[in-house]
């Protein structure tokens, strides 16, 4: 299967790897301004803007059909990563040179799996609002309660669209100009058309199920981990954590940001994206 990817620039390849619901258009004058210095690839993941209604997420009895609008599943999987080994492979088979890569939320998570399971293609890693955990678990306070995510899924079931734009609204909570990067974001969202029901409902398993924390000191490459101060979907505890338990990261902390500081704060984002992928 073959995934739809937005190339700009050239030089050292920099992959862009968009969150839940979103595709990677999002990424929007950032990815224009990386271009001036890299080969920027944005993809979209299956499911999701260019890419809807073709591939599959996940494997076996499990895999979801992209555009068969499957019903999401309230039982734990067998095998915890199964769907996000899957998406992990197919990003992996797509690409066949070594390249840095920039994950967005569930695209961090997506970044973390890849570069512990194909260490030799993943030379650098950035998390932007990542967390190893989405969901509150025993000894783990810094997540979204599984019961209010379980609500979440229910609701995309029964109006995916108002669902959508409900978590753009989450995202934005507390930043600085919060009413105007709202509007921006969904502006954005339907630009490229609405994403596969099934790829929606296969992203919230990777949220609710996947629990990263014990394999982060098995990830040897250099990372940045890039946090709003305000991010309330992944708060600034998860990349404190996130960062003291990789072996090779280093923490930056945007003021006045919340859940997608590249969008709200792109000034303070490209600095400390550049001084880390130009080591």
């Amino acid at each position: 299967m073959s995934l739809h990817v937005d190339s700009y620039g050239s030089g050292a390849p920099l992959l862009l790897i968009h969150g839940w619901g979103m595709h990677g258009g999002m990424w929007g004058g950032v990815a224009e301004r990386l271009a001036e210095h890299f080969r920027v690839l944005a993809v979209d993941l299956p499911g999701h803007g260019f890419s809807a209604g073709s591939g599959k997420w996940g494997v076996g009895s499990r895999e979801w059909e992209v555009g068969s609008g499957g019903r999401f599943s309230h039982s734990p999987p067998t095998t915890p990563h199964l769907l996000l080994d899957s998406l992990v492979d197919q990003l992996s088979a797509q690409f066949d040179e070594p390249l840095s890569v920039c994950g967005w939320s569930l695209g961090g998570q997506i970044a973390l799996r890849w570069a512990l399971r194909h260490p030799q293609q993943i030379s650098r890693l950035t998390l932007v609002a990542s967390t190893p955990c989405f969901v509150r678990r025993p000894g783990w306070e810094y997540g979204m309660a599984q019961e209010t995510l379980a609500e979440f899924a229910a609701a995309l079931r029964q109006d995916y669209a108002l669902t959508l734009r409900r978590f753009l609204a989450l995202q934005v909570r507390g930043s600085e100009r919060e009413r105007e990067l709202l509007a921006a974001l969904r502006g954005a969202l339907m630009s490229r058309g609405e994403p596969d029901l099934g790829a929606l409902q296969a992203g919230l398993e990777i949220l609710r199920d996947c629990d990263l924390r014990g394999e982060l000191p098995g990830i040897r490459q250099p990372a940045l981990v890039v946090c709003g101060e305000r991010d309330t979907l992944t708060p600034p505890q998860a990349a404190h954590y996130l960062a003291a338990q990789l072996p090779d990261a280093r923490l930056a902390m945007i003021e006045g940001a919340a859940h997608a500081p590249f969008l709200s704060h792109p000034d303070e984002f490209m600095k400390h994206l550049m001084s880390f992928l130009h080591e």
